[in-house]
Parts: C-alpha cells; structure tokens; sequence
C-alpha cells in the first residue's frame, strides 16, 4: 500500500485528538491520550507489510515500533517521534481541523510533533516500497506521554532496543539539536495547624511558613544562575510553577504546596539537585517541610557521543536546504532516555519550536517535503552513524 503525501499524513493525524491532560480532569474523553493517533498509525505500518509491534505503556495507551530491515544493512538507525500534544487552551484556530492555508498546516500538534512523526512515515514509506539500495535498517517508534513524564520512550529503551544511532523527532527548523538540559519536577509541602482567622494564634499558617521557604527558593534561583556553567548550555535554573494552599480566607491554613521546576546540566542528577535544593532551604529557613518525590525526571542530553551522527546528518541537510545549524536548547526531550542507553542521538525535524504549544500552531509545509527528502538521504548513505 503506497503511502498518502506528507501533507495528508499529517492532516489526518491532526485530525485526530491526542491531548496529554497531564494530571488535568477536563480534558474531553474523546480528545484524552493517543489510542485515535496510534490506530492510525498502526494502519499505515500495518498497510507497508513491515513488522509492527503495539505494547501498551499505560492503561490504553500504546507504543507502536515497526521495523524495515533491508540484507546487508550498513547500519541501523532509530526514529522515534511522540504522539501525544499539549492541551488546547485558547487556541485561535480550530485544533483539529488541520486547515491547510498559504502552505501551512494549522492544528494542535501540527509543529509539535506531527509534523516530524508525519515526515518519518512518509519517509520510512518511501524505503520500504522503494528498496533502496544500500539502505539502513530503520526502526520506527511512536511513543506516548512525552509532554508530561516520558513513560513512552523510557518503555521504549528499557526493551533492550540498541541501534547504531537515533533520531528524535521535535521542531528544530531543520538544523540539528545535538545537546539540550534535563528536568526533574517535584512539589514541597508545609504544614501547619488550622484555626478560626478570628483567633490566628490558636493556629500554625501554613502559608507562612511556605512564604520563607519561597524566599529561599529565589535565592537558590539566582545562586545558579551564577554557578555552574556548561559550554553549550550555561547554567542550570529553578522556577516555582505552582502554589496551592489553604481552604477559605476565615480559616488559618494547615498545609500550603509549591511545585518546583528544576533544570538540569550535563552531570547532574535529578536526586542530586533536589537534595541540594533541601538542604539549601533547611539552612536558610529552619522551616519544618516535607519533600515529596519527584513528579517526573528527563535527564540531561549531552554532545559527546554524537559527533559522528551530526557531521554525517548535518551533510544531508545541507545538500538538501543549503545550511544548517547545531544548537542546544533549554528544553528536555526523549533524546536524552535514548542516550542514556549509550545511542548516539540527535533532535532534528521541521516546523519551528516557537510555533510549538501556540494559540495558532502551524508547521510549513516545504520544511514537511524537506524533511522526508533529508531522513531518506540519511538512511542511503551507506555509512555508520555512530
């Protein structure tokens, strides 16, 4: 079965919701998670005559890995791309209605990420009906979850997968991330002793003791933005995202949460930087709190396996746009499970990352054709990556 175009391809995924709630409740059923995204997917694998596996990750929701493995393979490459997207909070334009105007696709997920897992299907439909010789073995992998805790790409390494190298699927406007920081994301908590606000010294607030240990919290932001400096990305930071406490204004609260976003450097874990992070309060303040464990963590990608992968895929975009850029971002993505498994990886696809999670997404549609066209030249040119 010969593929749709790129264009179409991604206009039927847009068409079909995958919003990640990320712990929300009023997400629409019919909109929540990736299983309207993965049985089509599945479809179009299934339709090429390669093997397909779906492994369910979560309650509903599944990875999807199909396989080209031509004789004599020079090398084998990953490409993985997510399925699921942000929500679509005031959204200017219809979220799924995939309008194509003046060669854009307008949509939720249009830049991020179906454009680029559209691009990889068009692609690895192209090698598999056409044969190339001298091809790569490519595998294909569509994972879950990789806007909220990376429970698709962590199932997908932990399979024992071992590739030469890989290609992670995210809006890079077609030049190469090869290096981007990691996450991890926890809450802290304090207690305290509820009363009547007519009678606040029978009680302890809460809300008190949180405002200090905020104060602290700053103070450690801005101690890193003067510390530790990676060449490619600079310093780690640390943002309070959330605060949630109290139940009324008459009454003294006993229990206030924050949540905190810490990014992470190269060489740094996320258990390291929490504990230091507690330990850092605990002297500041002598606040009574309670860590509670981490929401989700992406480690860190560095540059130091992928050099190779980078001259080798930077000569394919440049034979097919002309130029391009290696840059690093303060963003995390799945690139960095897969290197933690020791495969050279790189973030490489089209759309541009400002257009990502935007009241009018949209990805161009010549970044779409020059995208299939670089990935099939990748996977032809006959030399290992890693």
């Amino acid at each position: 079965m010969a593929l749709q175009s790129v264009v179409e391809l991604l206009r039927e995924l847009v068409r079909r919701p995958s919003v990640n709630p990320m712990g929300r409740a009023d997400v629409p059923p019919g909109w929540a998670h990736e299983s309207r995204v993965t049985d089509y997917l599945e479809g179009q694998l299934r339709g090429l005559g390669v093997p397909v596996e779906r492994v369910e990750v979560a309650s509903g929701r599944c990875n999807l890995v199909a396989h080209y493995a031509p004789l004599h393979a020079p090398f084998t490459v990953l490409w993985e791309a997510h399925q699921d997207t942000v929500p679509t909070d005031g959204m200017t334009v219809e979220p799924f209605a995939a309008e194509l105007r003046d060669g854009k696709v307008y949509g939720r997920g249009a830049c991020d990420v179906k454009g680029g897992a559209a691009a990889m299907l068009a692609a690895f439909g192209h090698l598999v009906t056409t044969k190339p010789p001298g091809c790569a073995a490519v595998i294909l992998a569509f994972t879950i979850d990789e806007e909220h805790t990376f429970l698709g790409v962590q199932s997908l390494m932990k399979s024992g997968l071992k590739p030469d190298c890989a290609i992670v699927a995210e809006p890079t406007s077609l030049n190469i991330v090869s290096a981007h920081k990691g996450v991890v994301r926890w809450a802290i908590e304090t207690s305290g002793v509820a009363s009547h606000s007519s009678r606040p010294e029978l009680g302890v607030n809460a809300i008190y003791r949180m405002a200090k240990v905020i104060v602290a919290l700053e103070e450690y932001a801005i101690e890193l933005t003067h510390g530790r400096r990676d060449a490619l990305l600079g310093t780690g930071t640390l943002s309070v995202g959330v605060v949630a406490g109290g139940v009324s204004p008459n009454t003294v609260p006993d229990r206030c949460r924050v949540e905190i976003d810490r990014r992470l450097l190269p060489g740094e874990s996320p258990a390291d930087a929490i504990a230091a992070v507690e330990a850092f309060v605990r002297q500041r303040t002598g606040v009574p709190f309670t860590t509670l464990p981490p929401v989700f963590a992406c480690p860190p990608l560095g540059a130091e396996l992928s050099a190779t992968l980078v001259a080798k895929l930077g000569a394919c975009i440049d034979a097919v746009a002309g130029s391009h850029r290696v840059e690093a971002m303060p963003y995390g993505t799945d690139a960095s499970t897969i290197a933690e498994a020791g495969v050279p990886v790189v973030v490489f696809g089209p759309g541009d990352i400002a257009q990502a999670h935007t009241k009018d997404e949209f990805i161009a549609v010549d970044q779409l054709h020059a995208a299939v066209e670089i990935l099939v030249r990748f996977s032809t040119s006959g030399v290992a990556a890693s």
